[in-house]
């Protein structure tokens, strides 16, 4: 198998985020599609070792914001490179609080709130289904 024909594919880049227990977790990802129209449902995907991915299952709600060609390389480092278990990602960054969830607000073109509907375990990953609460465009 070729693997160099996976790179033809073509992804966004979002953050995802969660609070749970009083902490906000939040990871970069590159998976994003939506599933349905009606009763807006979405699917992501995050590595099972994520503490989001965790912290999620737990909490069960969560917001992904799609960034914008205007996100700085040290926010996607920031949610990308660091994990949440040993580090505070919401420190210095823009957000605003949306049903109770952190939402980044710097460097994104909008966003989506959801409650999570199913998790489907895939190898490596979690793929968690989302109905989508709210979604707002900035």
């Amino acid at each position: 198998m070729d693997n160099k024909a996976l790179e033809m594919i073509s992804y966004g880049m979002y953050i995802v985020t969660t609070k749970n227990e009083d902490k906000s977790y939040g990871c970069v990802i590159n998976t994003l599609t939506q599933v349905t129209a009606k009763n807006v449902l979405v699917a992501i995907t995050l590595n099972k070792e994520n503490a989001t991915n965790q912290a999620l299952k737990t909490s069960k709600k969560c917001a992904v914001s799609i960034l914008s060609e205007r996100a700085t390389s040290d926010l996607i480092a920031k949610f990308g490179y660091f994990s949440s278990r040993d580090t505070d990602k919401f420190q210095e960054v823009a957000t605003q609080n949306v049903e109770e969830i952190p939402v980044v607000t710097e460097g994104v073109c909008s966003y989506l709130v959801g409650e999570v509907v199913n998790v489907v375990s895939c190898d490596t990953h979690d793929i968690f289904i989302l109905r989508v609460t709210k979604a707002e465009k900035l």
